[in-house]
């Protein structure tokens, strides 16, 4: 008997393929990573300090901020350790602002920094805009696509309101709307979220693109949506933005 043929290898379509069957018609974008980036440590814990009255040379303000990204800062890597007392709102912080910030305060309050007031100077420092930079590309990919008429979301984990954000840095009326974790009861990579953010903008899943820079973020597949990870860069430069822009182009 001759041999049996091998089966073809199921071919996984590349993104022109996707997109060339799946028009985007909106894009949802993730803010964290995506669209803005914390404040470089330093500069914030030199920020907070200031808030409670002190005044830290930069070497100790280095060491400070090293400490306090390694515990666990909002913005920053997760921390390597969640102290057993803070693991029920750590595991919440997404879905309540009451969890969030006590996750967030606990944790900067397991270094000594002899500063009073200081951690909770630091998680108020991550609720204003200052404490924030957008990328360099930002405005002119959120601007790009509202004159091309293509609606936009910002679909993020997060435990507090990032409107206010958006409002100073005058990128409000870019977004069509804001799906927040703790405000719609989901967190990203659930499908829920981002069929939520699909609804309010009224357009397929299938016809939406989600950009974002972490797995969590590319679960908008399991939703049916194409989705685009670009690589975090650092504060207030170009992060790719841009191509999410092509992308919507017939």
């Amino acid at each position: 008997m001759p041999d049996r043929a091998e089966p073809p290898n199921p071919r996984v379509p590349d993104r022109a393929d996707q997109l060339s069957r799946r028009p985007v018609e909106a894009v949802l974008f993730d803010f964290h990573g995506t669209l803005a980036q914390v404040e470089d440590p330093v500069a914030w814990v030199v920020a907070a300090a200031v808030a409670c009255g002190a005044q830290l040379d930069r070497g100790r303000a280095t060491v400070l901020a090293d400490r306090l990204v390694t515990a666990g800062r909002a913005g920053g890597p997760l921390p390597h350790r969640v102290p057993v007392h803070l693991a029920e709102v750590w595991a919440d912080r997404d879905l309540y602002p009451h969890a969030h910030r006590a996750a967030y305060v606990g944790l900067a309050a397991t270094v000594n920094t002899d500063i009073e007031g200081l951690a909770d100077a630091l998680y108020e420092r991550l609720l204003g805009a200052p404490g924030w930079l957008p990328y360099a590309d930002t405005a002119e990919s959120l601007k790009a696509l509202r004159a091309a008429g293509v609606p936009v979301a910002v679909v993020s984990n997060v435990g507090f309101d990032i409107r206010p954000h958006f409002e100073q840095w005058g990128l409000a009326e870019l977004v069509d709307e804001f799906v927040l974790s703790y405000e719609v009861g989901r967190c990203k990579p659930d499908p829920a979220i981002f069929l939520r953010a699909c609804g309010a903008l009224r357009v397929d899943p299938e016809r939406a693109l989600m950009v974002g820079d972490t797995p969590a973020d590319a679960g908008a597949v399991r939703a049916g949506l194409t989705a685009l990870l670009v690589p975090a860069a650092d504060p207030g430069k170009v992060n790719g933005l841009g191509a999410a822009v092509a992308l919507t182009r017939p």
